[in-house]
């Protein structure tokens, strides 16, 4: 009769923990709102939320540069809208100046109007990003893009490189255009019939020059180049407008995604609550009933058989 009491004993008390323990992961599991909790419980549902959180992270490292992007071409795009207006206005204002009822003096009050101009446009070459970047360096982000060398000159001090920066799965985009390609150079020729490439604030100091001196010949030869230099800034423009709409489509296609992937994370992570309560209450009465015959199993002795 002792040896089948201990057995008795033994098989409820390992029930009776079995029990408790199942238990204690299903409150566990309501608590974190999870299906699992350790990866050792369900190692391929483990790894398959772990590959499904590392997606999701990297669609989000996406957002943030298209963010960054977005920003930074959107002050793009209004220093080139400025600039276009700016250069329109010179040539408006040449085409006055080289009119021949202009005498010196009213040629002089539209020079003064003209450096305003061409002081604009140094200034929204040299713009800067909301990081404190220059905008039309190229990689040399911290140098001024244009700056007067040792005669005085504004010359182009970035490079020629365009920075790419990921924007999805294989995919990437330019963060940069560098001012060379978009404040672009003139090609002049001379009266020997030479040619020789003249810098895009030279072009417009020398059509100031010009106006001034009321030579009409290096106006006429000014508002060629104008034309030339206004159409170096729309293309750029363009070419930031075109930037711009992909990140727009970008951000929706990754917007998809992100929805999707989160809808098949949930499947695979988050808990059914109306099953897991279901689960723990059963649970809960299995428990109730081990632990009942438990009692009666504790109270068992020859002693009970003797009365």
């Amino acid at each position: 009769m002792q040896i089948s009491t201990n057995q008795l004993f033994d098989r409820a008390t390992s029930q009776l923990s079995n029990l408790q323990s199942d238990l204690a992961v299903s409150q566990a599991k309501i608590a974190a709102q999870k299906q699992v909790l350790n990866p050792s419980d369900a190692p391929d549902q483990a790894a398959a939320i772990a590959r499904f959180k590392s997606v999701l992270s990297r669609q989000d490292s996406y957002v943030k540069s298209l963010d960054d992007l977005s920003s930074r071409l959107t002050i793009q795009d209004s220093t080139l809208t400025n600039a276009s207006e700016a250069l329109i206005r010179i040539k408006e204002l040449t085409i006055e100046a080289n009119d021949a009822t202009n005498d010196p003096t009213s040629r002089k009050l539209l020079a003064g109007e003209m450096k305003a101009m061409r002081d604009q446009l140094l200034s929204l070459a040299n713009s800067s990003d909301t990081n404190g970047k220059f905008i039309y360096s190229g990689s040399r982000m911290t140098t001024l893009p244009f700056a007067p060398d040792a005669q005085g000159k504004i010359t182009y001090q970035g490079d020629q490189t365009r920075m790419l920066q990921a924007i999805g799965d294989q995919r990437s985009l330019a963060m940069n255009q560098p001012g060379s390609q978009t404040f672009v150079r003139v090609v002049r020729t001379a009266g020997d019939g030479s040619t020789a490439g003249v810098g895009f604030f030279q072009a417009l100091d020398d059509l100031i020059a010009g106006v001034i001196s009321s030579n009409s010949s290096v106006m006429q030869r000014g508002l060629s180049e104008v034309d030339d230099l206004h159409r170096g800034v729309v293309l750029a423009q363009a070419q930031t407008g075109t930037d711009l709409q992909v990140i727009e489509q970008q951000n929706a296609l990754i917007q998809d995604t992100q929805t999707t992937l989160k809808t098949a994370l949930s499947n695979v992570e988050d808990l059914d609550y109306v099953s897991a309560i279901t689960q723990m209450k059963k649970q809960m009465m299995a428990l109730e009933a081990a632990q009942t015959s438990f009692t009666k199993i504790t109270q068992l002795s020859l002693f009970s058989y003797l009365r």
